[in-house]
């Protein structure tokens, strides 16, 4: 075929997420008889890597933070040639079951593996690939998914197999290899259109229906706001320039006091301390949860407070740990980092079952994990 060549791809896993599709779709493929999604069907997204894939065009990082912020055209072609763009390779469907036994569906989207080390340090560029990875797979087979998403505690849903696909040619280097074999996947080079404000995380399905109504894993036991709308996209919006008459900088994230405790039926509980949040701070305060990683963020909640952000690694050395609670200078602070490398001993964090709450009248976050 010309323009294109063949290459052989042995993906290695990265990280699984799961979402739910929002629309019912027939997918005639190739490879087998037409498999139909049906809406509410459980989908898992494999993000995988690959150093046969393309890699994305050098670039500034001025570029690729601008691809991230998802300040770029969906197509490379219809983007300013200074913008930056990640080719991806989505394969076909497979049908699967979870952990229920109740039938899922699979998608496996393949990186390079150059993305890798960027993507397990930036929480920003990680949620662009997801995004990345969702918008392909929708415009590729056209199943609309939810960005209602959960971090299952799996390198990936079922075994990646060895394959082989075509690229265009003209996005492979100089250097790459041109095995013979048939296609079963396609690639395309892409970046996320702009976005909406925020990702909300789920924990694992437990027995709901598949049509039972989503709900954020952040929740708040003794209110009843109105749940956050569910978001168009999982990456944030670029922010707007500063003019000259913008107000000074708001002053640095405070770091919550942190503390956990084991419940009786063997759970991590975890308790971050947030006093000068409020009501209206809810729908904007984000949780993502790893099996060995506690990110938390949430918005001041007015000019005159600090927002508040934890990025809590427990695979970091215990002083790199202790050095995000050392900026304070408190007692509490110096209790919230013993608490930590004491939580960095135990078992990992149960991503599938994990459970939270807003407590606001006591101003704590409450983790089950």
């Amino acid at each position: 075929m010309s323009g294109t060549t063949r290459i052989s791809l042995t993906p290695s896993p990265g990280f699984c997420i799961k979402s739910t599709s929002l629309n019912t779709t027939t997918l005639p493929l190739p490879s087998g008889s037409p498999l139909t999604i049906p809406a509410n069907l459980k989908i898992f997204v494999n993000i995988a890597w690959d150093k046969n894939v393309p890699a994305p065009p050098e670039a500034s990082e001025d570029a690729i933070e601008r691809a991230i912020a998802g300040d770029v055209a969906l197509a490379p072609d219809a983007s300013d040639p200074e913008d930056w763009f990640v080719p991806v390779i989505v394969s076909e469907p497979r049908q699967d079951k979870d952990k229920a036994g109740k039938p899922s569906a699979v998608f496996d989207c393949i990186f390079n593996s150059s993305l890798k080390s960027r993507a397990l340090r930036s929480p920003e560029f990680k949620t662009f690939l997801i995004e990345l990875a969702f918008q392909r797979i929708e415009v590729q087979y056209g199943v609309q998914l939810s960005r209602q998403i959960g971090t299952p505690n799996i390198a990936s849903k079922g075994k990646l197999t060895p394959r082989s696909v075509l690229v265009p040619t003209a996005l492979l280097s100089s250097h790459a290899s041109s095995a013979a074999a048939a296609p079963s996947s396609s690639v395309t080079s892409t970046a996320p259109t702009p976005t909406s404000p925020h990702l909300q995380l789920e924990p694992g399905a437990g027995s709901k229906p598949a049509n039972a109504a989503r709900k954020p894993l952040i929740e708040e036991v003794d209110g009843s706001p109105a749940s956050p709308p569910v978001p168009k996209s999982i990456l944030k919006k670029p922010s707007a320039a500063v003019s000259p008459a913008t107000p000074a900088p708001a002053p640095a994230p405070l770091v919550p006091d942190f503390s956990w405790s084991k419940t009786d039926d063997g759970r991590l509980r975890i308790v971050l301390s947030v006093p000068n949040l409020t009501r209206a701070s809810i729908s904007h305060t984000t949780l993502d949860l790893e099996p060995r990683r506690l990110i938390f963020s949430s918005p001041a909640s007015s000019p005159s407070q600090p927002a508040y952000a934890l990025d809590l690694d427990l695979d970091l050395p215990d002083a790199s740990i202790e050095g995000l609670f050392s900026s304070a200078g408190d007692a509490g602070q110096e209790k919230s980092a013993r608490q930590a490398l004491t939580l960095k001993r135990q078992r990992a964090l149960d991503v599938d079952g994990a459970r939270a709450e807003w407590r606001v009248e006591e101003r704590l976050l409450v983790l089950y994990a």
